[in-house]
């Protein structure tokens, strides 16, 4: 299928590509129009599974802390790019404080509709508009994205650190969790955001037995932080995992 990738551009104000491999990917985000590679930020988790109370309590989090440290940073943000959940928050956030940053949304293309080309998955979503960049990546099933949106963070950020943050999430976010582990990237999980983030933060204190949170510990760096920390926490916690220091200004 010839993907409209420009009229995507026109409708999102967006730069959008279309790979079937590795070594296209890297290639198409060479060519982009912001400094590579650089430090970069992955966020996964849920789209429609936060609760209503919590919503609000997380979109101020990305307002005051998440989108300004990455505009203050350098960083690119790396998510699923739908119009729901986490990814709205931080497109909500980027353009509430009219933020520069990189944000590029990876999405199997089947499972969003795109202009003039509905999505073929019965759940297709619609594009969060206030996305810089999208890569479309071949898939109808959600969670085809998942291994490629790993591999762009890695691409992006290259020799450069880079961080996974698990807010909330459903069956597929343990499989970007491991994707992101399969990558070495350290993984945040923010406790009392829900479901999968909880029983991964639950389990990383010893208060909950899951084979699959025990295995991915095993394996990764695993960091736990509540929903509702500040966000001078938060920047403590960044600053760490990017080696950032908050006393001095950055050369």
């Amino acid at each position: 299928m010839q993907l409209p990738l420009t009229q995507i551009s026109q409708q999102y104000h967006s730069q959008a590509i279309a790979v079937e491999s590795k070594p296209e990917l890297n290639h198409y985000i060479a060519q982009w129009q912001f400094k590579t590679p650089r430090p970069t930020l992955v966020i996964v988790g849920g789209a429609g599974g936060i609760a209503e109370e919590d919503c609000d309590t997380l979109q101020q989090l990305f307002i005051d802390c998440v989108a300004p440290w990455a505009e203050a940073h350098g960083l690119a943000v790396v998510d699923g790019g739908t119009d729901a959940g986490i990814m709205r928050f931080i497109g909500v956030a980027r353009e509430t404080i009219q933020g520069t940053f990189p944000l590029i949304g990876v999405v199997a293309e089947g499972t969003v509709n795109l202009p003039e080309h509905p999505g073929t998955n019965p759940y297709a979503a619609e594009l969060e508009p206030h996305h810089s960049h999208f890569v479309l990546v071949p898939g109808e099933e959600w969670g085809d994205e998942s291994p490629w949106l790993a591999g762009t963070a890695t691409a992006i950020a290259a020799e450069y650190p880079s961080v996974t943050f698990v807010i909330n999430g459903g069956n597929i976010t343990w499989q970007d969790i491991e994707c992101s582990i399969d990558e070495n990237r350290p993984v945040v999980t923010f406790a009392g955001s829900g479901r999968t983030a909880d029983i991964l933060a639950e389990t990383l204190k010893g208060n909950e037995q899951n084979e699959r949170a025990e295995k991915i510990i095993e394996r990764g760096k695993i960091h736990a932080i509540s929903m509702h920390t500040s966000p001078s926490d938060l920047q403590v916690l960044l600053a760490d995992l990017f080696g950032i220091s908050l006393t001095q200004p950055e050369a």
